[in-house]
């Protein structure tokens, strides 16, 4: 059930990540969920979308472009939700590597994106407490 995310390396200089923005812009390329976190010299754009080979080859154009596993989490927009889902994965002893959260205009709902050291481990640890996991097709239709 993990969906694809994709990681793309950002010049940490003023309007290097504009380009990569205006790139996807150009391409029609719709974000569903993006985090970026930066080093003294470089970034790391990661980007949830609907089309991923259409983005990764836009991108590919302009910067490294690198493709990872996450699990994509539902949870109730309220107080708390979020620590539910990380003490399940907790007492799975399983690693959180990062996370980042989104939020959907057309199906109302919040959502965690997570990497994990073992997903499928994580993906069962989650679905018998009867967590919504999204599925790749689901950030198409979202």
């Amino acid at each position: 059930m993990a969906i694809k995310q994709i990681s793309a390396l950002v010049e940490n200089k003023p309007g290097k990540v504009l380009e990569l923005f205006k790139i996807l812009s150009d391409a029609g390329i719709n974000i569903r969920a993006m985090n970026i976190a930066d080093t003294k010299d470089f970034g790391i754009l990661r980007l949830i979308v609907a089309d991923v080979g259409r983005t990764k080859e836009v991108l590919e154009s302009a910067t490294i472009v690198k493709l990872t596993d996450v699990i994509a989490v539902e949870m109730a927009d309220e107080s708390g939700s979020l620590c539910k889902i990380l003490e399940v994965l907790a007492d799975a002893g399983i690693n959180i590597e990062y996370a980042y959260a989104f939020v959907t205009p057309t199906k109302l709902g919040a959502y965690t994106v997570i990497r994990v050291d073992d997903a499928q481990k994580a993906e069962k640890a989650l679905s018998d407490q009867k967590y919504v996991l999204l599925t790749q097709q689901d950030m198409e239709n979202l």
